[in-house]
């Protein structure tokens, strides 16, 4: 795979929290100079983001209810409003993982659906991709949490936030693109570091990254 082609599947991402405005410019300037999908940013940082890539193909993915989804629904719709009017054109929301664990599933469709019509509000299109945080669940949750994103009308279900032990594997890619087929997108996350992780995800049935180690993974690409 082409370095370029790699670099479009990526979100380039700054979540920590003590990243800071000169991390966010930063890393706004990489993801202009490598043409990422997007950068990833806490909403916080959104309207810097927007501003510094005004000139850029370069999307601005802003996450919600991060990292621990604990959040209502309403407040995540808000946070997802919030996200919008300042230029997100991707949003990265968190479920409430306790919530899938207990089987309260239509809990986690609701959450889902009011972030997305918070976006569909929106006059340009607006990505939803769906955090289930894959290290803390096990396999029939893992499917019923993708099955629930795609009912609830979003684009993309992701594995992880980065920020709970474990992250992407390429079993759990396998699965998710299995239990929500060919035509929704599948986000790998937390713990890709090379280009060998990074094609392996991506042969299981990855459509996107998201990534710090975005140069490394780049660095890595064969010549």
């Amino acid at each position: 795979m082409q370095k370029r082609e790699l670099a479009k599947m990526i979100d380039h991402t700054l979540l920590g929290p003590t990243a800071t405005r000169s991390g966010v410019i930063k890393l706004c300037r990489e993801a202009q100079k490598h043409a990422f999908a997007s950068v990833c940013v806490s909403p916080c940082h959104a309207a810097s983001a927007r501003d510094l890539l005004r000139e850029s193909d370069v999307k601005v993915c802003v996450v919600i209810g991060f990292p621990h989804g604990t959040s209502t629904g309403e407040v995540k719709a808000f946070e997802a409003q919030k996200a919008i009017a300042v230029g997100a054109a991707e949003l990265d929301m968190v479920i409430n993982i306790a919530a899938l664990k207990e089987g309260d599933y239509t809990t986690i469709l609701e959450e889902i659906r009011a972030v997305c019509i918070a976006a569909e509000k929106s006059p340009q299109a607006i990505l939803i991709k769906v955090i289930l945080e894959t290290s803390l669940l096990n396999d029939e949750e893992k499917r019923a949490g993708a099955i629930l994103a795609k009912a609830g009308g979003a684009d993309f279900v992701k594995t992880s936030t980065g920020f709970a032990p474990g992250g992407a594997t390429v079993e759990d890619i396998a699965l998710l693109r299995l239990a929500v087929g060919e035509t929704m997108g599948v986000k790998a996350s937390g713990g890709i570091h090379d280009y060998k992780t990074a094609i392996a995800l991506i042969e299981a049935g990855a459509t996107r990254l998201g990534a710090s180690r975005s140069l490394a993974i780049l660095a890595g690409v064969p010549e």
